[in-house]
């Protein structure tokens, strides 16, 4: 028999919340109680997730922090910058994950340089299966996450190059400068808003590069993780690249190789990051030669991974798929916090996508 905790969902109409709330709805240890919103306050969860059928009568109340109190989870799906205030009213024991960007970085002067505001401080992060010591793929942020009271969740972009990059850091195979990565990414990774880029008949048929040229906010969130898992100096060029599906993220880094690492093969780097990922449930290297897709992760809490040498370009090519929704946020928030709760660490999450 499980445990049944009470989890708290703000920010309840967006997607990043409406995503939370279809896993924790089949989630055995899970009673479902606030659910919050903003502008959305006074309605019904069906008029902004009408797939939830099981909660489709519930009614959103204001995000404060007299409605998140007296849960034992409270998870924050809110505008970055909105988090740090309601989660300093909420007490000490109540497990409180934050989805935003808010206590992901450790150096405030990052946070400063690219979100422009006063750093909220800094919380464990939740991603398990991130390398925290270099030569020691063993080694995982999964043991940081056991009873910790406050998470944040790790940017979904940051996911996918993170986990995809990670293991050839960790083995000083890979340099961490000049790291090119090019993103395509689902819709749903802009939000709920409603701007005239992301309408239909602007995005059908249409890649859109955005935040070019060193802007995008997950940049220094890269460079912190690579450093967790053994980089000394970090660089990197980032290209996301909104393309016409609603989910999912392709992610393609390419790396030089550490200087004095000798020359890998294709099957020597397979191997290694096989390794790194042995007895992971949520991140699969595939076979030696099979490439991961979009389509495979829909609807699941994993990242399919793959690896090779690029012998003209001398450089490791890594691709891993993310769906943005799940493994890139709600999924991992669900994870982290069945670690903390000591539960059961897949409780409620499916590595089975959805096809066609």
């Amino acid at each position: 028999m499980h445990m049944v905790v009470k989890v708290a969902v703000a920010g309840a109409s967006g997607y990043a919340g409406g995503e939370t709330l279809r896993i924790l709805a089949d989630h055995p240890g899970v009673e479902i109680g606030a659910l919050t919103a903003h502008s959305s306050a006074g309605t019904l969860l069906s008029e902004h997730q009408p797939h939830i059928r099981t909660l489709a009568d519930r009614r959103l109340v204001a995000t404060t922090a007299e409605n998140l109190a007296g849960h034992d989870v409270v998870i924050l799906a809110l505008p970055h910058g909105a988090s740090g205030q309601i989660a300093a009213q909420l007490p000490a024991e109540t497990l409180v994950i934050d989805l935003g960007a808010d206590h992901r970085l450790e150096d405030a002067g990052d946070w400063e340089e690219y979100y422009g505001s006063p750093h909220a401080g800094t919380w464990t992060y939740g991603m398990p299966e991130l390398i925290v010591e270099k030569g020691n793929s063993a080694a995982k942020q999964r043991a940081n996450l056991a009873a910790a009271t406050r998470i944040a969740v790790p940017g979904c972009n940051v996911t996918a190059v993170t986990l995809g990059l990670a293991p050839g850091i960790s083995a000083g195979l890979a340099s961490a400068v000049d790291i090119v990565s090019m993103l395509a990414v689902g819709y749903s990774g802009a939000g709920k808003a409603l701007k005239p880029h992301l309408l239909a008949a602007e995005a059908l048929g249409n890649a859109q590069p955005y935040a070019v040229g060193g802007t995008h906010r997950h940049i220094p969130e890269i460079g912190q993780n690579l450093r967790h898992a053994g980089a000394d100096d970090f660089s990197i060029s980032f290209t996301p690249v909104l393309v016409p599906m609603s989910r999912g993220i392709l992610a393609t880094i390419t790396a030089k190789l550490a200087p004095g690492a000798p020359v890998p093969t294709t099957e020597q780097l397979h191997q290694v990051w096989s390794a790194a990922y042995e007895g992971e449930q949520f991140v699969h290297v595939l076979p030696q030669g099979v490439w991961p897709t979009t389509a495979s992760v829909v609807g699941a809490n994993t990242a399919l991974i793959q690896v090779a040498w690029d012998a003209k370009a001398q450089r490791i090519v890594a691709v891993a798929a993310i769906d943005n929704l799940v493994k890139g946020t709600a999924g991992a928030a669900i994870q982290s916090m069945n670690i903390a709760l000591g539960l059961e660490e897949n409780l409620g999450l499916s590595v089975q996508g959805v096809a066609p």
